[in-house]
């Protein structure tokens, strides 16, 4: 059985200096060379997909943050599986929006 799962993960370069900025991209363009769908945001990305594909994006990640010769990298991951029903990243954000449209109509 595969299972699908939505990921929140955050990689976090250490013994470099304070931006970041140039990891995060690098981890990006790694990202978009597995054809999951992922979303980063302020603090980190969500990701979709089968899990081995997941688990294996992030370590995607880890090598691309190394190879711009970052010494040593943490990364923080929150994994969530259903089975009840199909889930998406995009579904969770949708059903937050619909709620809040809803309360604003009232």
């Amino acid at each position: 059985m595969s299972l699908y799962v939505v990921a929140d993960f955050c990689v976090i370069p250490m013994g470099v200096e304070s931006s970041v900025s140039k990891y995060v991209a690098a981890c990006q363009t790694a990202l978009e060379q597995t054809g999951l769908t992922y979303v980063m945001h302020g603090y980190g990305t969500n990701i979709e997909g089968d899990w081995d594909a997941v688990s294996n994006a992030i370590k995607k990640c880890h090598e691309a943050v190394h190879a711009l010769g970052c010494p040593r990298v943490s990364t923080s991951v929150r994994i969530g599986t259903r089975l009840d029903k199909e889930s998406h990243i995009q579904d969770k954000i949708d059903s937050v929006h619909k709620l809040l449209a809803e309360s604003k109509s009232q």
